[in-house]
């Protein structure tokens, strides 16, 4: 690992200036925390690998605390980033103290986020911020750290995504800065990411060439390839439990919808949904007896419906089956007692024949009624089909 030159001709790496700096530490280099390390990832802080606008440093605005945090930033998403920087070790209580820091800024507003900015602003005079020598009033300089946010995340923001919270819950992120990590702040960093605490580890290293000093900066966790990767797999992970938890959601209207007429259902010794439980879907399904081929009860805001669905994993076998049940398509309308929708769908791997009608489907005052409908289109659905049921196996095989 290291810094190399390349001599093409003979194939060879070089060390810069014949040696590598391994052990070499800012502090060796005579460099220090605040007026160096802290001042470049100011000037450039790209190099922590991603756009961040820095708003305060040196922060002890800890309700009293005494603690100094070194970097706060914004990230392009509008969450808060705390940076912390060690020149050489780590130390053993770094993470902790990262964590102490995220508590403490959790509860903080735009406006604070706005005071915070304004404050740094006016003491630094930052060239970006167009702040003139006679701009001294904390008010007058509060717009401009509005606006000068706002600048930033409309920069980088998609344009399907507005940002519109500043700091959202559980959102703060920790960037660890340093020479070298102790193996307990690897370990911790690693295990808090899996716990979906974002945490960065960022490796700080000094080089020589002949008199110019070069500064190798690498994120080492996560590693930067899987970053991405990490991510897809948390916000896939978020879907599932949002899925979950509205699945059973109880104050969902479909929820309480499908938990009266599956009571109902069984008071009247309907079968075909026994092993069902209410969801927040708008369909429940019951099996004709094939594979992937079912009976649907759905309810939509302005109607309410039945079908046989037939979403088998080749389309040509679902088109079959559409094809055979259409050939009897006279005797089973006969059966049911009403003309059905035949929908072959072309462009589409299912097909579906399915009997409708509008009503106010939402209206709590009216399911009883359509609770009745469709136990009785169901089972029409149902007894106009079975016959059928045991030639069409024989389509498919």
């Amino acid at each position: 690992m290291g810094l190399y030159t390349v001599d093409t001709a003979v194939k060879k790496l070089q060390p810069l200036s014949g040696t590598t700096l391994s052990g070499t530490t800012l502090g060796e280099q005579q460099l220090t925390e605040r007026y160096d390390l802290q001042e470049w990832l100011v000037s450039h802080p790209e190099a922590l690998g991603e756009e961040l606008l820095i708003i305060q440093k040196e922060f002890d605005g800890f309700d009293g605390t005494g603690e100094r945090l070194d970097l706060l930033a914004l990230d392009t998403q509008g969450q808060l980033v705390l940076i912390e920087n060690k020149r050489d070790d780590s130390g053993r209580d770094a993470v902790w103290q990262a964590l102490k820091y995220a508590s403490y800024v959790a509860p903080f507003t735009a406006d604070d986020i706005e005071d915070v900015f304004a404050k740094y602003l006016l003491k630094n005079k930052p060239k970006y911020s167009d702040l003139d020598d006679n701009a001294f009033e904390l008010d007058q300089v509060k717009n401009t750290a509005k606006l000068l946010i706002q600048r930033f995340l409309e920069e980088f923001q998609d344009t399907d995504k507005q940002i519109t919270t500043l700091n959202p819950r559980n959102s703060q992120r920790i960037i660890l800065v340093a020479g070298e990590f102790r193996k307990e702040v690897t370990n911790t960093a690693l295990w808090l990411l899996d716990r979906k605490i974002d945490v960065k580890c960022v490796k700080v290293s000094p080089y020589k060439l002949g008199d110019q000093l070069l500064v190798d900066i690498q994120q080492i966790i996560p590693v930067p390839e899987a970053s991405e990767y990490m991510v897809r797999l948390i916000r896939k992970e978020d879907e599932e439990i949002k899925a979950k938890t509205k699945g059973k959601d109880t104050s969902d209207i479909r929820y309480q919808y499908w938990e009266k007429l599956l009571a109902y259902f069984a008071q009247n010794n309907n079968t075909l949904y026994n092993n069902i439980g209410p969801t927040t879907a708008h369909w429940l399904s019951g099996s004709t007896g094939i594979a992937q081929c079912n009976y649907h009860l759905i309810i939509l805001q302005k109607a309410l419906r039945v079908d046989v669905e037939f979403a088998r994993k080749e389309s040509v076998e679902n088109k079959k089956l559409f094809d055979f049940f259409y050939g009897h398509k006279d005797e089973i309308e006969r059966n049911f007692g009403h003309s059905l929708d035949w929908l072959r769908l072309e462009d589409k791997k299912s097909s579906r024949i399915e009997f409708t009608i509008d009503v106010d489907a939402h209206n709590p005052d009216l399911w009883q009624r359509h609770i009745v409908w469709h136990l009785e289109y169901i089972q029409k659905l149902e007894q106009a089909f079975k016959p059928f049921m045991s030639e069409a196996h024989q389509v498919i095989k």
